[in-house]
């Protein structure tokens, strides 16, 4: 806190000093904004490589082939614009909230990253398996968004708050889809889907389902009309394709219904990716909008309490001769200050109770994917069971039980300490 230290500390200077704080953590989080706009851009290209790869994989190199070196030149471009707006955000003179979480994230985005050359090389030579393959482009792309969702979860300015959620919410959803993409595509590639196929796929529809409803719940409504227009247009040969992928096993042979396929659902998640760059200017929007109406505040509170440079004594001034509508006026403030100086500690208090009242409400939703996402891991530690696998079991017990998912995992938290481990698990 910036003030004369040859006199006692005043209530102006504490709430100035507040407002500073709350500039600083706009500023901040107009940061944060810049950086998951790059990383949403870096996640859509990874997607795009992830399905070109796939499809090139599931041909025997027959299909894509030339694509590949364009699909991985624009993940360098991405990779480069995230590398840049990260380096702002370490030479930034104060740390963020949540700084060591977030860092924690950003370190383990760039170590899976590193990875992706060597995966290229072996996919031109054909010496990876689809499957493989997907499961590292999924990891990459699954540390990113766990970046974006710290980004969320550290937010302390409840509208960019919401504006985050929404878009990590939207962008999560979108990744399932791409997911589901590419097992449909190997699936109708090989003309044969297994029960294996079918169970991950009602998994990430069901996930899609539930990320765009919490999506939907927090959006901006420009974004949520444009994903109404998106759902309200004619997608019958989706539907007749993802019924297909989901119920039969083997095909008829149509060699071209694998690329129908990814050519359809390609134009889905594109659309998909117009919504989350609308999202994105929602975000930014928010970030500058709040950081200016700050900065605002604070020159109109520098004009109302501006100190003397010279005080002689801290006495106590009466306004007025004391009664219920004269207010004792003090702490170095101008008698004709004081009413001023006391409405303004008053709203600055209020406001920020306000905010966290509902920063509190747009974080309960986070907290509730925190626990399922332990929940997860606790089956995966306990049962040996893959991320899907866990997923599909946490559903399914939801489902017998006729509980909300949430529930289930706040159940199975509870009881984690006598869950068996995958060792003694006959």
């Amino acid at each position: 806190m910036s003030r004369n230290h040859a006199f006692p500390p005043s209530a102006g200077d504490f709430l100035l000093a507040s407002k500073r704080c709350e500039i600083t953590v706009l500023q901040q989080l107009l940061q944060m904004g810049q950086l998951v706009g790059r990383v949403s851009r870096l996640i859509h290209v990874l997607q795009r490589e992830r399905g070109t790869v796939n499809i090139y994989l599931c041909s025997q190199g027959a299909l894509f082939g030339e694509c590949l070196a364009g699909r991985a030149k624009e993940v360098e471009q991405a990779e480069l614009a995230v590398q840049r707006q990260l380096m702002q955000l370490d030479d930034s003179t104060a740390p963020l909230a949540s700084a060591s979480r977030l860092f924690s994230r950003i370190a383990c985005a760039l170590h899976n990253i590193t990875g992706l050359p060597a995966l290229r090389r072996q996919v031109q030579q054909r010496q990876i398996l689809q499957p493989v393959a997907m499961g590292i482009f999924n990891e990459v792309i699954h540390s990113l968004l766990a970046l974006v969702f710290e980004a969320a979860d550290a937010c302390a300015e409840p509208t960019t708050a919401r504006a985050l959620i929404a878009m990590f919410s939207f962008m999560q959803g979108k990744e399932l889809a791409g997911q589901e993409r590419a097992i449909g595509a190997a699936g109708f590639a090989s003309m044969h889907f297994d029960e294996s196929a079918h169970q991950r796929l009602l998994v990430l529809i069901e996930g899609q389902d539930r990320c765009f409803a919490t999506f939907s719940e927090f959006a901006d409504e420009p974004s949520l009309a444009q994903w109404r227009r998106m759902q309200q247009q004619d997608d019958r040969e989706f539907e007749r394709l993802r019924r297909i992928a989901c119920t039969q096993w083997q095909l008829s042979n149509k060699a071209d219904t694998s690329l129908r396929w990814f050519e359809i659902t390609s134009a889905r998640i594109d659309l998909m990716k117009q919504i989350e760059d609308r999202l994105e200017e929602a975000l930014m929007v928010s970030c500058r909008h709040n950081l200016t109406q700050a900065q605002r505040a604070m020159a109109e509170d520098c004009a109302v309490y501006a100190p003397p440079p010279m005080r002689e004594s801290y006495a106590v001034f009466v306004a007025a001769p004391l009664g219920d509508a004269s207010p004792l006026v003090g702490d170095g403030i101008q008698p004709r200050l004081g009413r001023s100086m006391l409405e303004l500690i008053q709203q600055q208090s209020q406001r920020l109770h306000a905010l966290s009242e509902e920063l509190a409400t747009a974080r309960a939703t986070l907290s509730e994917r925190k626990q399922i996402e332990r929940a997860k891991a606790l089956l995966i530690q306990h049962r040996g069971l893959t991320e899907a696998a866990a997923h599909r079991l946490l559903l399914k017990m939801a489902m017998n039980q006729n509980q909300r998912l949430i529930d289930i995992a706040n159940a199975m938290l509870a009881v984690a300490d006598i869950l068996p481990s995958s060792g003694n698990t006959p």
